[in-house]
């Protein structure tokens, strides 16, 4: 059945209830119900009268809880549903009309799962809360309202995600009207809801937190009466993943936990062999799904070609290792035939990623470069299409499935890929992967329990932040999670801006149904709409809008699920003066809830943090005027010009769609620097009852980033615009990096080595391959960016800050994206502050479409790569909008990740503490753009998030005091000059945050004013220490840092033994 035929048939199910509450029900209706129902096969019609009697929590495989497997049990749920979806979804469509709604909500359940693979979701989740609005009192499989949260999770909403989670954890289960057969049911869902919140902190690239998360899940899908092979080999592959991007000192400390077991993954040697263990297990456990066999196998081939690369893979076994990995890689590829239909966005994401680390694979062994060369032409031209696909309408889908797939088995031709011995006819991989012998774990239900107990404060502190406002018939149900109960409403900020860090253009109004869907299922289909605009204010990246003003229908319910647009001027330090119109009117939510912020409500101390952060509470247009205190000593800046609004987006600074810039501040000369700053995340939002062209609007002057383009010379002051704004920042009107004699410093210690003229040794780090091998990575060749094989041997093992700006600065060589909508060769580059490192791999990305979002420096582009993280969300790039050397982007990852180094460490006091309350900076990565082995581009990426923008601090002495959160911001700028021997302070904290600043704050685009490196235009040294010290903190601690026991702030701070930098 094809997509378009799906569709229509989900549309009709839709407009059925829609119009519930308008037709009248009759006795055709009746009969036609049962006719449908009739109809069904025997298996489908047991299957939903078990889903009506609440059997399970979530529809199960018949393999899934067998140890004996036998030749019935071999099949999927999902060829069942897909061979019989017209008659189900008939059934669905008549029980909406016959008033059926058990009925029709256990149809939902039992189709949920194929439909989220085959990216429907979206209207699935629709239909659902359309029903529960009208039958309240009906029960909801926790299934759907844990798919909801998964649906967040890849929309970039993770707050909304956090909390459907966390009640889920810390509720044992409990959503609605659910009635569970078991008490180990209720672990299963915990378990489960564990294992997606990993996810989550997956995304946010906390390798050690998400381990740990997702090991507890193998704890209660092991502990049950007969373990979940499912839910084991969907969290073995996670952690597989995990393990490939964690540095080893975290790998250490996971092995260290005395509640882990490692023996389950074999001894445990290297960090990479475990992770293809894991992997590998994965495989067997999920032998008999194609989609799950697909996903494991080449997270197990991925580990293996890491290894073959690192320092610790003896060279005699490099080649060992890369046939391993291709035997991995051509399995998966083997899951599914040329003519084989594909309709999941991730079955087709690892299809294409499986077949470009196959043909990456065969290069390193050897094959000749001219097949090489065309099956890496083939990956680009799919994952051309592949991009296509994700913004296609429905009735494109499947022609570009079928190419895609076509061009995939051109790969398996030119790489010989040849079928691999089965003797078992149900199962997706060769008898060889059989041999693998089970691991005795001594899991129980108790060990899980106290597992999830530890959580438990965490948990309901994340519960806290929000409420439902589902009204039932049983007021014992109201404190229950419901799939269309949750509300997102923060409030009104008064720094409003949307999303990573850019600005927002040509924006204009905006339905809650378009929205909703924009945030929800995927984020991508709104670029085909509108490539130029975002909405949600903050951290990296916003809901693109639609230049054409859309209507849907509206309609009221006793949820919660409006939106509400403000429009926003705000001044910005650049050049010019763009302003950002975002007005919306009363729509139905409903529909669209499950993607929007509207079903959260999140409650909030402040009024004036109450209004913005729910940019979709409600259509009404409410003021936002920023009436925080500010810090009244004058501020020192350097700037020649005063900055203005620039309405295109910089995406220089993840925090917000409405950003500040400041004008030329990637000056910094050190790799902490802020280089970039181009904004603030700012705004002074002014609400207009209607629509009113851009240049109609007047901004008022608010929050500015201060940068130091000479730290020789005293400043002047800068006098704020009004008392009550918040966030005065400094910037450079004309400073450049290549002005500055570029430094950097060693990890670790205060050695500073001009990458030019070495005057000072540099220190060696042992896990750098260029430092322990002398390797090339060491000099710069005649043509620097052709990279020779010693280069790409550095770089896939690992080298450390110094060794890879030495071989990749440049003050002449600059780049510029030439050119989008192409795909090309690249190497995804990551960096680990705990280990100093940069570690490359192979992969392919396309460069999609300039966002509209532009702002002094950058701009912002929506980019898809083969090795993201998250391969359902979507990924940002930012390039600068004038040509610069390769080093500012990596410079700009560099500080992101030692701002996210920090907030762990942070993150640890407070859970020590039992405060409440989580902070997480937003991980950023570089990709260099290949063309051949030369590069011949950079680009910098992050994953797309959706949410509200708040700016707590500048880089100077401001403080939004409006705003709770502000004063756990202070606490870790507090810690962090205590954690680095008063050398470094973090500022300039902006993001997404609750009002009373519990449960999760995520923030992107910091500063790091540091003695430990050259001062700088964004580092102002000990100037910058001294205005946090003195005006941002002030003499007295706040709350936050008394809770920590913090010792005062002093010019010569006492340090937070014996941790150390």
């Amino acid at each position: 059945m094809g997509s378009q035929e799906v569709g229509q048939l989900l549309e009709g199910c839709l407009s059925a209830a829609e119009a519930h509450q308008s037709t009248p029900l009759s006795e055709a209706h009746r009969m036609n119900y049962c006719h449908c129902r009739d109809s069904l096969c025997e298996e489908l019609a047991s299957l939903l009268q078990e889903a009506t009697e609440m059997k399970w929590p979530f529809v199960p495989e018949k393999w899934q809880y067998k140890q004996s497997v036998s030749a019935n049990d071999k099949t999927n749920l999902n060829d069942l549903i897909s061979k019989h979806l017209p008659q189900l979804l008939n059934v669905l469509k008549a029980s909406i009309m016959a008033g059926e709604a058990q009925s029709a909500l256990s149809v939902v359940f039992l189709v949920d799962r194929f439909l989220y693979w085959t990216d429907e979701s979206s209207r699935l989740l629709r239909i659902t809360r359309r029903l529960h609005k009208h039958y309240p009192d009906t029960p909801i499989a926790p299934q759907l309202v844990i798919r909801q949260a998964r649906v967040y999770l890849n929309s970039g909403k993770l707050q909304k995600a956090e909390y459907i989670l966390s009640n889920l954890i810390n509720n044992s289960g409990t959503t609605g009207c659910w009635i569970y057969q078991s008490e180990t049911d209720r672990v299963l869902v915990q378990a489960v809801s564990v294992q997606v919140r990993g996810m989550v902190l997956q995304k946010l690239g906390l390798w050690l937190q998400a381990a740990e998360l997702i090991w507890a899940s193998l704890v209660g899908f092991y502990a049950l009466p007969q373990p979940d092979k499912k839910g084991i080999g969907t969290s073995l592959g996670l952690l597989a993943n995990i393990l490939v991007s964690m540095n080893d000192e975290d790998f250490h400390a996971l092995r260290s936990n005395p509640d882990i077991d490692f023996s389950l993954l074999g001894d445990g040697s290297h960090r990479l062999l475990s992770a293809a263990q894991a992997a590998k297990m994965a495989v067997v456990y999920s032998q008999y799904t194609s989609l799950f066999v697909l996903t494991n196998v080449t997270a197990q081939g991925t580990c293996l070609q890491s290894y073959s690369f690192s320092v610790e893979c003896p060279a005699s076994q490099r080649q060992t290792f890369l046939l391993e990995a291709k035997e991995a890689f051509a399995i998966g590829l083997l899951t599914k035939e040329e003519g084989d239909l594909v309709t999941s966005k991730q079955e087709l994401h690892t299809f294409l990623k499986a077949a470009y680390s196959l043909t990456v694979t065969h290069k390193w062994l050897g094959t000749p470069p001219e097949v090489v060369t065309q099956a890496e032409q083939a990956c680009h031209k799919a994952l051309a299409h592949f991009y296509e696909y994700c913004h296609a309408d429905t009735q494109n889908k499947d022609s570009l499935c079928t190419e895609i797939m076509h061009l995939v088995a051109q790969v398996k031709h030119l790489l010989q890929v040849k079928p691999f011995p089965n003797s078992d006819k149900g199962s997706f991989i060769p008898d060889s992967y059989r041999n693998i012998k089970d691991t005795f774990v001594n899991f129980t239900l108790a060990g899980f329990s106290k597992i999830i107990k530890r959580f438990q404060k965490y948990h309901a502190s994340v519960c806290e932040t929000a409420h439902t406002n589902c009204t039932t018939k049983n007021e014992s149900d109201k404190a229950k999670l419901c799939i269309t109960g949750i509300a997102t409403t923060i409030g009104t900020l008064s720094s409003i801006a949307n999303g990573h860090g850019v600005n927002v253009s040509n924006q204009a109004t905006v339905t809650g149904k378009d929205r909703s869907e924009s945030e929800s299922q995927s984020p991508e289909k709104n670029k085909k709409q509108n490539a130029q605009g975002f909405n949600s204010c903050v951290g990296s990246h916003a809901i693109p809008r639609s230049t054409k003003p859309v209507t849907s229908s509206s309609t009221g319910g006793s949820c919660s699920e409006e939106f509400e647009l403000v429009q926003a001027d705000i001044e910005t330090q650049v050049d010019q003066i763009t302003d950002v119109v975002d007005v919306g009117r009363k729509q139905d939510v409903a529909e669209g809830a499950v993607q929007s912020l509207s079903q959260l409500t999140f409650k909030t101390s402040s009024s004036s943090l109450s209004d913005s952060f729910s940019s979709q509470s409600s259509w009404e247009i409410i003021p936002a005027d920023l009436k925080s205190s500010t810090n009244g000593k004058p501020q020192p800046s350097s700037r020649s010009k005063a900055g203005t609004i620039h309405h295109s987006s910089s995406q220089d600074s993840d925090g917000s769609f409405f950003l500040l810039e400041t004008p030329n501040s990637e000056t910094s000369e050190s790799a902490l620097d802020h280089t970039y700053k181009d904004h603030v995340s700012g705004s002074k939002a002014k609400v207009m009852s209607k629509l009113q062209p851009l240049e109609n609007i007047k901004p008022d002057e608010y929050a500015e980033t201060e940068v130091d383009p000479e730290p020789v010379k005293p400043a002047t002051p800068l006098k704020p615009s009004r008392a009550e704004q918040c966030a005065v920042s400094e910037t450079s009107s004309e400073s450049s990096f290549e002005e500055l004699e570029w430094n950097q410093s060693g990890h670790q210690h205060n050695d500073v080595t001009n990458t030019e003229n070495v005057s000072v040794p540099q220190r060696k780090n042992p896990l750098c391959h260029s430092c322990l091998n002398h390797s090339n990575m060491s000099g710069v060749p005649a043509r620097q960016y052709l990279l020779s094989q010693q280069d790409y041997q550095a770089l896939l093992a690992g080298v450390c800050h110094e060794c890879l700006l030495k071989r990749l600065h440049s003050d002449k060589a600059q780049f510029k994206l030439k050119g989008h909508g192409t795909s090309h060769s690249a190497l995804h580059l990551k960096f680990s502050k705990a280990s100093g490192l940069w570690t490359a791999r192979e992969t392919c990305v396309y460069i999609g479409e300039p966002m509209g979002m532009e702002g002094k420096q950058r701009r912002a582009i929506w980019v898809q790569f083969l090795h993201q993280e998250e391969r359902l969300s979507s990924y940002v790039g930012k390039d600068y909008i004038k040509p610069r050397g390769i080093q500012f982007h990596l410079k700009d990852v560099e500080r992101q990740m030692t701002a996210q180094y920090y907030v762990t460490e942070f993150n640890k006091s407070l859970y020590d503490k039992e405060v409440m309350a989580q902070i997480f900076y937003i991980p950023s990565e570089a990709l260099l753009i290949l063309e051949g082995d030369e590069i011949v581009d950079c680009v910098t990426v992050e994953p797309y998030m959706l949410g509200d923008f708040v700016k707590l601090t500048n880089n100077t002495g401001r403080k939004n005091n409006s705003i709770q959160a502000t004063e756990y911001g202070i606490a870790f700028g507090h810690f962090t000059y205590l954690f680095s021997y008063g050398q470094e302070v973090v500022v300039d904290l902006q993001g997404w945050a609750t009002a009373n600043g519990k449960g999760l704050t995520y923030l992107t685009d910091p500063q790091i004013h540091s003695t430990r490196i050259p001062k700088g235009p964004s580092n102002f040294a000990d100037r910058g220490l001294m205005y946090f010290v003195d005006e941002q903190h002030g003499p007295e601690c706040n709350g936050i840092c008394e809770l920590l026991k913090l010792p005062p702030l002093t010019t010569q701070p006492q340090a937070l033994p014996p941790q150390k930098i």
